[in-house]
């Protein structure tokens, strides 16, 4: 346990910043605890910082001493309506690295315009839980690589957590994939916590253009609307134009927007 006092004025007493646990931190005013900061690893391997404090004095005192014991670079994730914890951030040396825009995607095939988005020639859609893993695991390894060799993995959504060998399928029955007869196109995962998240829609880049994406979505939102469900949720970079435009053609909505901050 490590502690550092503070003179913050809120109390007669110092405001003591405490290390409560490997990367968490408390800020004490009078044995009351006013601010909480958390840094915790994401998937891809960088690290993630967050401060939950009462007060501006003690948001910027926790992130002083979290700043000054974990190893750069550093990350964190914003909602961009929040302008007190945006500036927060900011004083602490942290600028915006990316946006990300939240989208509500309703399922209705009337609405999304999807009725008649069938896949091309040749090409069938497997549905989730019956894909082939290792054709699964074939073209997600293929279509990591085609992105870290251009635009890199870390302006993805970081979600999944690489296992052995650096497989990347967590729950291969989350996947519906675009298949020919020997390998797998294109790939789309739905995950359902609280409500369906669309976490990727991804086609090789040599079969993109063809009106896979289309395929898999008509699919994945298809099968959503028969079982009842009305919309789903995801998120698109900022810069991720090809995705807003998908996205947008099918009358999905943004909503809302993350920024990522890095230091």
């Amino acid at each position: 346990m490590n502690t550092q006092p503070f003179t913050s004025g809120l109390s007669e007493n110092a405001l003591m910043i405490t290390r409560v646990a490997d990367r968490q931190w408390h800020a004490l005013d009078d044995d009351l605890v006013v601010g909480r900061g958390h840094a915790q690893h994401r998937p891809d391997g960088r690290l993630f910082v967050s401060i939950d404090a009462w007060h501006d004095v003690i948001f910027d005192r926790l992130a002083e001493v979290m700043l000054a014991e974990l190893p750069a670079p550093l990350y964190t994730v914003v909602d961009e309506a929040d302008v007190e914890l945006t500036a927060g951030w900011r004083r602490a040396g942290f600028t915006i690295r990316r946006r990300e825009w939240e989208y509500v995607v309703p399922t209705d095939p009337r609405v999304t315009g999807l009725e008649a988005a069938m896949p091309p020639a040749g090409v069938t859609i497997v549905p989730a839980g019956q894909a082939d893993e290792r054709l699964l695991r074939a073209v997600d390894r293929a279509i990591r690589d085609e992105v870290e060799a251009t635009v890199g993995w870390q302006s993805m959504p970081a979600e999944v957590i690489p296992r052995l060998e650096g497989d990347t399928i967590v729950d291969p029955s989350k996947y519906a994939v675009a298949a020919v007869a020997d390998r797998y196109l294109g790939l789309i995962r739905v995950v359902t916590v609280k409500r369906p998240r669309i976490g990727l829609v991804a086609v090789r880049s040599d079969e993109q253009r063809r009106g896979i994406a289309r395929a898999l979505l008509a699919h994945a939102l298809g099968t959503m609307h028969r079982s009842g469900v009305a919309a789903a949720w995801t998120e698109v970079q900022e810069s991720n134009h090809a995705a807003s435009a998908l996205f947008g053609g099918i009358g999905a909505r943004p909503m809302s927007s993350n920024l990522e901050l890095a230091r």
